[in-house]
């Protein structure tokens, strides 16, 4: 497995202060983008609120805290970072941050973070994200990661939790609605995840991280892909049974799911991953052997976001039929 080094994998150190717009990429913008939105899904699928202004506090400490668990991923990672063309341009392997810097950076913004949730909303949001942050940057980081090809299944679970906590956040409980969210996100992971390894198989293999492709061959992991595809678009049904969700998540679960399986299917019968790594170029490029992998990777993030966004849709028109001559809350 990869080792650590005690120095940044780069040829040089940081040589001048870092800017601000170097602790933003730090911070993964792209990732928390999608942890905020599933968070405000959970926040208002909840059926009770905070004031308007507190649950701005909350999904601010929220993306704080996304943010601070990708700081400390990328200065625990600096060596595989620096080996991979996928992510070899972040901050700390091109020597823009230094490692302690990052680290530094990630607890303090941890702190403040978890702070803000518990003022803002209550102590189970706190500690739903102070966990979600130790699971992710510990557990999956330096645990999971480079040991097991169970990395991405069980260190899932760290992207799951946001809807939780948003859930959490407006309620102060975990109700089963709250933890089929969670199992949404926990189940779409895995096939999401290992898509983008097929076709990036060669910088994980460079990196002696056990990815699937790489532990178990390409095979093994286009089957792994069909199988949790196969559990979570049928399961992605479950908050219409709740009553959770509506005739409009409904039809995005049902349509969305299909379009999900045809491109499962699709990397079931292809060679994806078994080409070797993407040439030089893009930083998703992929060889015409693998485009069904990158296929369902780009598309599992809209189809995510779908679900997500119906459920925000079908809640927040219900509140406002619900107010008084359709007033704001």
């Amino acid at each position: 497995m990869a080792t650590r080094t005690d120095t940044v994998m780069t040829g040089q150190a940081a040589s001048s202060p870092a800017e601000w717009r170097d602790y933003i990429a730090l911070m993964k913008p792209r990732v928390m983008t999608l942890v905020v939105f599933t968070a405000f899904a959970g926040y208002i699928a909840a059926p009770a609120g905070l004031h308007p202004f507190m649950a701005v506090i909350s999904l601010f400490a929220l993306a704080m805290g996304a943010g601070a668990a990708g700081a400390l991923n990328m200065a625990y990672d600096a060596d595989i970072d620096a080996t991979m063309r996928r992510t070899r341009l972040r901050p700390v392997p091109r020597g823009l941050v230094r490692a302690e810097d990052a680290y530094g950076f990630g607890i303090v913004a941890s702190a403040i973070a978890v702070l803000l949730m518990a003022l803002a909303a209550n102590y189970l949001a706190a500690g739903l994200l102070a966990f979600s942050i130790f699971f992710y940057a510990v557990i999956y980081t330096m645990v999971l990661k480079r040991r097991t090809p169970q990395n991405i299944v069980i260190g899932g679970a760290a992207g799951a939790f946001p809807p939780m906590i948003g859930w959490a956040a407006a309620t102060g409980e975990i109700t089963l609605d709250s933890a089929i969210l969670f199992a949404i996100i926990f189940l779409w992971t895995p096939p999401h995840s290992w898509a983008l390894a097929l076709y990036k198989s060669g910088d994980y293999a460079a990196a002696d991280v056990p990815m699937m492709p790489v532990a178990k061959g390409a095979k093994r992991t286009r089957l792994e892909i069909l199988i949790y595809s196969l559990i979570l678009t049928p399961f992605a049904l479950a908050p219409v049974f709740t009553g959770l969700g509506g005739a409009v998540y409904a039809g995005v679960s049902l349509l969305g799911g299909l379009a999900f399986l045809v491109l499962a299917w699709r990397i079931f019968n292809s060679r994806a991953g078994e080409a070797g790594s993407a040439e030089e170029g893009a930083l998703y490029a992929v060889r015409a052997g693998d485009k069904a992998a990158r296929d369902l990777f780009a598309y599992s993030i809209g189809y995510l976001a779908a679900l997500f966004a119906a459920l925000i849709a079908e809640h927040a028109l219900g509140a406002y039929i619900a107010t008084p001559l359709g007033g704001v809350i």
